[in-house]
C-alpha cells in the first residue's frame, strides 16, 4: 500500500517554472499538472556513487534503483531546500550541495521540472525504511555495464521516470547536458553522469 501523502501541498507552475497555484499531490500527479522535484547524487571521496532502491509502498515506481535521494519541492520550498530535506529525511545525510542543472517540466519528466545535485560525503547512510529499501555505494563502470543489460537477464530495474534518457552531464566539470527521449533508462560513465528520473 503506497505510503505517500497524496494530500500533501504542492505548487503548480508553468512551463517557465512560475508558480501558478497549489495543489494536492494526488491532484497533481491525476491532472498530470507542472510541478518540482529535486535529485541528489552523492559520491564518496573514492568517486563511487551512491545508488537508493526505492522502497516497496512508493506510490510510483516501486523497488526501482534511482539517484542517491530524490523527491517532490513542498509548496513554496526552494530546490536547494528540497533537495536538503530529502537528503536528511531519506538517507539520514547532511552535506554541502552543488547545483548542477535543472531540467524542464514536460511529458519526458512526468510534468516535473527537475532539479539536479552533486554531493561528496564518507559518513555513513542512514536510510529511512519507509522510503527506502536498500542503499549500495558503486563503481560508475559497474553501474554502466548493469544499466546496458537487460533487466530480465541482470535482475536490476533502473526505471524511476518513463522516456527520459539524459545523456552528458560531465562531473565534476561543468556540464553540457543533452536530452534524448529514446528509451527510459540512467546511463552513467566514469566522469559522466546520465540520469533517469
Amino acid at each position: 500500500m503506497p505510503r505517500d501523502n497524496p494530500d500533501e501541498l504542492f505548487d503548480v507552475v508553468d512551463a517557465d517554472d512560475q508558480v501558478i497555484g497549489q495543489a494536492t499531490r494526488g491532484e497533481v500527479h491525476a491532472r498530470g499538472l507542472m510541478h518540482r522535484a529535486a535529485h541528489v547524487f552523492v559520491f564518496n571521496s573514492s568517486g563511487e556513487l551512491l545508488l537508493q532502491q526505492r522502497s516497496a509502498t512508493k506510490d510510483a515506481h516501486p523497488l526501482c534503483w534511482t539517484s542517491s535521494c530524490s523527491g517532490h519541492l513542498d509548496a513554496s520550498e526552494s530546490y536547494e531546500v528540497a533537495a536538503r530535506r530529502e537528503l536528511q529525511e531519506e538517507i539520514g545525510l547532511e552535506t554541502d550541495l552543488e547545483f548542477l542543472v535543472k531540467l524542464p517540466a514536460g511529458p519526458e519528466t512526468s510534468n516535473e521540472h527537475t532539479a539536479l545535485f552533486r554531493a561528496t560525503c564518507d559518513d555513513p547512510p542512514s536510510p529511512d525504511p519507509i522510503e527506502v529499501a536498500d542503499l549500495r555505494w558503486t563503481a560508475l563502470d559497474l553501474c554502466r555495464r548493469e544499466l546496458l543489460d537487460d533487466p530480465d537477464v541482470s535482475g536490476v530495474a533502473w526505471l524511476v521516470h518513463p522516456n527520459l534518457r539524459l545523456a552528458s552531464i560531465a562531473l565534476p566539470d561543468r556540464f553540457p547536458v543533452a536530452l534524448d527521449h529514446v528509451a527510459p533508462t540512467v546511463v552513467v560513465e566514469i566522469g559522466v553522469l546520465a540520469v533517469d528520473r
